[in-house]
């Protein structure tokens, strides 16, 4: 944790309502190197663009599904407040895939319907026989939803603590990827104790976090590929690729893998807690100050 993270930890706040917050971003203006001399870092977060709007949009009808079977009202609320959330997520994002990375002459069709196939079709609710199937079914895809959410946390904790401002980053950028990482920190408990709730399967989670590490590096680096082969603006081997990315973890612009690997494997604790991730105190104070967040409040 970064000394600014670590400052903030120390004063958590208590009882934050997970809301949405209305957010727009104008894309006018960001290059394709958002980061400036950073062109392999800049593709490489871009990159979440083409991922989340399906996956988002996926936990919203997961958790509307979910939400029937729910008794605790102060769960509900909270589920309610992350779908709200995770909605305007998938918004902002599908808007930069079309006013940013479409506008500059990126034909991204051909990945966006693989996602749509993958979260459409393969996650989609299975046909079942029996009312308990389906739920089982149900409880399976929340568990992989927390699993991801993992990783949404720890994308957002990086988000919040990077060097992007040194490198003199495009506004709009950083604030898109701030204000949704602040906001994956803020709520970055619920998910896991949402999968709880319905089954606190130790082995479900495992399980789940398994899977989702497999489909995330496939999707990665799948989105990764098709950035680079798109970007003209460079043309780099496969080697001079991952030297490109490890400069860029080492400059703190780009996550470190030995911190992907830590907190993967923090998840396999028995006793993890979402809430050792980050700092609520620090994303709720980014929210704060956050260009777009301050005008959807205003």
């Amino acid at each position: 944790m970064s000394s600014r993270a670590h400052a903030t930890a120390q004063h958590e706040p208590a009882g934050v309502e997970i809301h949405a917050r209305n957010v727009k971003f104008d894309w006018s203006n960001t290059p394709l190197e958002w980061i400036p001399g950073q062109p392999v870092a800049s593709d490489i977060i871009s990159i979440l663009h083409l991922i989340l709007p399906e996956g988002e949009r996926w936990f919203c009808e997961v958790y509307n599904e979910a939400l029937p079977f729910v008794k605790d009202e102060d769960l509900a609320r909270t589920m309610r407040g992350f779908i709200g959330q995770e909605a305007m997520h998938a918004e902002s994002h599908d808007k930069a895939v079309g006013e940013f990375l479409e506008a500059r002459g990126l034909d991204t069709a051909p990945i966006l319907r693989q996602f749509e196939y993958i979260f459409r079709k393969m996650l989609a609710p299975r046909s079942q026989h029996s009312d308990k199937a389906k739920y089982n079914d149900m409880v399976q895809r929340l568990w992989l939803i927390a699993a991801v959410e993992h990783y949404t946390a720890i994308l957002g904790v990086f988000a919040l603590n990077n060097a992007w401002d040194e490198y003199g980053v495009d506004p709009t950028m950083a604030d898109i990827c701030r204000w949704h990482g602040a906001e994956e920190v803020e709520h970055r408990s619920v998910a896991h104790d949402v999968a709880t709730y319905f089954d606190p399967s130790y082995l479900h989670r495992c399980r789940a976090m398994i899977i989702g590490v497999v489909f995330l590096v496939l999707a990665l680096h799948r989105c990764a590929g098709f950035m680079v082969r798109s970007d003209s603006t460079y043309d780099y081997s496969y080697p001079r690729l991952w030297w490109e990315f490890l400069k860029g973890s080492h400059r703190n612009i780009l996550p470190k893998l030995r911190m992907v690997v830590k907190f993967t494997l923090i998840y396999f604790k028995p006793s993890f807690d979402p809430a050792s991730i980050g700092s609520t105190a620090q994303a709720v104070a980014y929210l704060a100050t956050s260009p777009a967040a301050r005008a959807a409040e205003a």
